[in-house]
């Protein structure tokens, strides 16, 4: 009996949701680390060891019990699917609808991350052998309330993602949540995506490797609904100026707006709020002086005190030959 291939994908998605959960992972790990470590003749580790171990710890066992399949008679989940999904086809409009949970009187937008590429500090990784314990890179999410994580992605030079995340665009207002937003309230969205890039090395420490906020809106502009881009993922700490790397990314509006916003229009926006937040900033200084000023008029006293309220930040940098 052949087995469809949109059931195989919902499998596919479930195994690895009960892979990602920490508990698992952290299993996986150790059995990989006694794995490697043992005195084997041929000096490899194949397949066939690797899954003997595993069952032989019961992670097999653990992994089937969990598993809860859709029933076949009434067509209802037993298991809520998940949220994001790997976009094979590359195309939004062919995306399983019940697999990932959409709800068409619902705005989405779909991220997703093609790959990466200018990793430098991994340009030396190569790809693992079978069985080998290897650093990873996972890309964690957050829009508005959601939060998602990438599958694990070994380390190298140009990492292949491929993983989107479909994610809610939601109002704010009480009692009109549950409507879809139009053009206009998508403009006026302000809130940004938020990427973070974890590296985990093969003794379970994670590093943040780079923080980045994107500007999403562009996509309004685009003709087709879909907008492609290239990110520049900037270090943390002293290299906060270098790049980490870069990464391809396609964000596309699900169901395809019917108004196309102006390239003008975007702008005139995104300038508006930035001069919005200038005066904001502009008049809690005017605020903390007059304050300030009210302070040291008190008593004579508070003239002679050694407090600033203000900080200047002066950067250094240092350049190495």
């Amino acid at each position: 009996m052949s087995v469809p291939p949109e059931k195989i994908a919902e499998l596919k998605q479930i195994i690895h949701g009960q892979l990602s959960q920490i508990g698992m992972q952290s299993r996986i790990r150790d059995v990989m680390s006694e794995v490697i470590t043992e005195d084997y003749s041929n000096g490899q580790v194949s397949e066939q060891e690797i899954m003997q171990k595993l069952k032989e710890r019961g992670l097999v066992d653990d992994l089937m019990s969990n598993l809860q399949f859709q029933n076949q008679g009434d067509g209802q989940s037993l298991r809520r699917p998940a949220t994001h999904f790997l976009d094979q086809d590359d195309k939004v409009t062919n995306l399983p609808v019940k697999r990932a949970n959409i709800d068409p009187s619902r705005r989405y937008l779909y991220f997703n991350i093609k790959n990466g590429k200018a990793f430098l500090e991994h340009i030396e990784n190569s790809d693992p052998m079978p069985g080998q314990v290897s650093s990873y890179f996972t890309f964690h999410i957050h829009f508005r309330g959601q939060r998602f994580k990438s599958r694990p992605v070994p380390c190298a030079c140009e990492p292949d993602v491929d993983e989107g995340f479909l994610l809610e665009v939601h109002k704010e207002s009480s009692g009109e949540a549950g409507k879809m937003v139009d053009e206009s309230g998508m403009l006026s969205i302000c809130d940004k995506l938020h990427i973070a890039l974890i590296k985990t090395d093969v003794t379970g420490e994670t590093t943040l490797v780079s923080s980045h906020f994107l500007e999403w809106r562009p996509v309004l502009t685009a003709k087709t609904g879909r907008f492609q881009t290239s990110i520049e993922l900037k270090g943390t700490g002293d290299e906060s100026k270098m790049a980490a790397g870069v990464i391809d990314i396609q964000l596309e509006l699900f169901p395809k707006p019917v108004k196309i916003i102006g390239q003008e229009v975007l702008t005139a926006q995104l300038s508006m709020e930035r001069n919005r937040q200038s005066e904001k900033e502009r008049l809690f200084l005017v605020y903390a002086k007059q304050w300030w000023k009210e302070y040291l008029q008190i008593r004579p006293a508070n003239q002679e005190r050694l407090v600033k309220i203000f900080a200047q930040v002066f950067v250094t940098c240092i350049f190495r030959l």
